[in-house]
């Protein structure tokens, strides 16, 4: 595990190929943030009790419970649209909502909301009892219905706007966010801050904490494609696979409801940290070529599949960046042996899914004991990673102390950064889980906006219990 200091970070950017004059705009100043009098010279964007630095369904969700709840929330997001992986990574898929055993409901909230939301347009299938594939949604009919899930309650987005630098106040809270977009710089003020960036920037520029896992989970570039055989690739990919340069990881896609569109998830991107700007640079320019790979091997080797392409992301699937040092870290004994909280604020039943960065394929571990090695083209390895015990646990838990950082009282992350050991992390991770981190973030900083606390003063059970008013399953 690497410990992230702001200089360590921005060493190892310089020598990952950023150029010093853009770290040097990109970073905060000693002081953490960017100069006051820098600051006052910004035309104001807008006063807000929370503002929300990140707009995918965690963000999204984050800024809807806290407005629902009575807070002047914006969400800020450098993307066009809204979701995340979700929508401009067109990973189409969200898993269960049950436990393991598929008897008990463990997730709800705008998760379920929306997925309700999504099937009067007919654009979700729900797959009963499959854990790796619960709901298939189609993510451009996501793209709206996130629109209007911020516009319904009174959020005020800003699209195409990227985070600049936070600005802290004479004591040294932090007080606000620069802000750019087509109206050029300007600055956000607030109350309480959530980053649910995923690469924890706000946290980073503030000169919090972060780490990088020991088994940094490599990224993928998704694909939409028509008439595609999966049975065909596959005898392919093994067969012809190296001579196109497509390395081995693991392949998986399902159908966008109501469509004969196939979403591929086939790529592999090994080496890269995108919470790095060169790293992040080259993993697009890479994972766009093994997709023209893919497809330049199916129209050698398997013509009569007749496939096309028609969609790219408009952003790399990321599973892994950086992590923020908070109150706890979920430990992977927490996660492999379903520790339950006092403070749990999101239960998850999806398997430990380790994307090696340094083998191919993966390794699932279940939460029975089992283990399985997948590698396309061969058959799985088997085995256990404990013995068997006289009852397994269903479903792992995240605590409300992983996602509030040890600096900074009005600040919380949710997504990805979360404080969470590597292969807790894998099971943790997905957008199920995610989801709920956000509904969490949104509610403990709209209850210590309406107490004037940090967040970390927050009651658990206070959060817990608004939680549950508002639609979420609290175990």
């Amino acid at each position: 595990m690497k410990n992230y200091s702001r200089r360590r970070f921005i060493n190892r950017a310089v020598k990952g190929g950023m150029a010093i004059g853009a770290m040097a705009s990109a970073m905060p100043l000693s002081a953490g943030c960017v100069a006051e009098s820098t600051a006052k010279n910004l035309p104001l964007a807008g006063e807000f009790d929370i503002c929300v630095l990140g707009g995918s369904c965690t963000g999204v969700f984050a800024a809807v419970r806290a407005a629902r709840l009575g807070a002047k929330v914006a969400v800020v997001e450098k993307q066009n649209c809204f979701g995340g992986v979700a929508t401009s990574s067109l990973v189409n898929i969200w898993h269960s909502i049950y436990d393991t055993e598929h008897k008990i409901q463990i997730i709800a909230g705008l998760t379920t909301e929306t997925v309700e939301r999504l099937k009067k347009r007919n654009a979700v299938v729900t797959n009963e009892n499959n854990p790796n594939s619960y709901y298939r949604f189609n993510s451009q009919e996501l793209k709206i219905e996130l629109d209007e899930l911020v516009v319904e309650n009174n959020v005020t987005p800003f699209l195409h706007t990227l985070f600049s630098e936070p600005r802290l106040d004479a004591d040294g809270r932090l007080a606000g966010v620069i802000i750019d977009n087509k109206s050029g710089r300007s600055l956000i003020r607030a109350k309480y801050f959530i980053d649910a960036t995923g690469d924890a920037d706000l946290c980073l520029r503030l000169g919090l904490e972060t780490y990088e896992s020991g088994m940094l989970q490599p990224p993928t570039t998704c694909a939409h494609l028509e008439n595609w055989d999966s049975a065909a690739f596959s005898a392919t990919l093994k067969a012809h696979g190296a001579e196109f340069n497509i390395p081995d990881g693991f392949v998986w896609g399902g159908n966008l409801p109501s469509t004969k569109t196939y979403m591929l998830a086939g790529t592999r991107i090994y080496g890269r940290n995108c919470a790095i700007a060169d790293d992040l640079t080259q993993a697009e320019i890479e994972g766009r070529r093994q997709i023209r790979a893919i497809m330049d091997m199916m129209r050698k080797y398997s013509p009569e599949s007749a496939t096309a392409l028609t969609a790219l992301p408009s952003y790399i699937g990321i599973r892994e960046t950086l992590h923020v040092k908070c109150l706890y870290q979920v430990s992977d004994e927490d996660a492999m042996y379903g520790k339950r909280f006092d403070d749990a604020i999101a239960s998850g039943s999806y398997r430990l899914d380790l994307h090696h960065h340094d083998k191919p394929g993966i390794t699932f571990k279940y939460l029975d004991g089992t283990e399985d090695y997948s590698r396309p083209g061969y058959p799985g390895v088997k085995g256990r990673w404990r013995p068997e015990m006289p009852v397994d646990p269903t479903f792992y838990q995240v605590p409300l102390r992983s996602i509030i950082p040890q600096k900074h009282s009005n600040l919380m992350v949710a997504g990805r950064m979360l404080d969470a050991a590597a292969i807790a992390f894998s099971g943790i991770r997905v957008m199920v889980n995610m989801n709920q981190l956000g509904e969490a973030a949104g509610v403990t900083s709209y209850l210590a906006l309406s107490k004037n606390i940090p967040v970390s003063r927050v009651s658990a059970k206070d959060v817990r219990e608004t939680m549950r008013r508002g639609g979420s399953i609290v175990i």
